[in-house]
């Protein structure tokens, strides 16, 4: 029996694991507290939020946004409605004139 094949498919399975494994969890399966534990214990992790949309998502106190970033609500859809949670953006300063 030639090993080729069998290297091949054995290559393919675990290729196809490992994909697998590292797939990004899917906000609209969840419900809302789901996705906050999941934040939480995470620190920081990147979710599915629709069909081709995803976004890395953060503890609201915390050092996991880069400077000058900060923790900023934001709402994405769960299997419950709309989530509260937080992203890292820059903050915007609008000084009175």
């Amino acid at each position: 029996m030639p090993v080729r094949p069998i290297v091949s498919t054995a290559a393919a399975i675990l290729l196809g694991a490992t994909c697998m494994a590292y797939a990004r969890p899917d906000a609209r399966t969840m419900t809302c507290e789901q996705t906050q534990q999941l934040i939480q214990s995470w620190r920081a992790i990147v979710l599915t939020t629709g069909r081709n949309t995803y976004d890395r998502y953060v503890r609201q106190f915390g050092n996991e946004c880069d400077w000058p970033e900060v923790p900023t609500a934001s709402y994405i859809p769960t299997r419950d409605g709309q989530c509260r949670v937080h992203r890292c953006e820059e903050p915007i300063f609008d000084f009175p004139d």
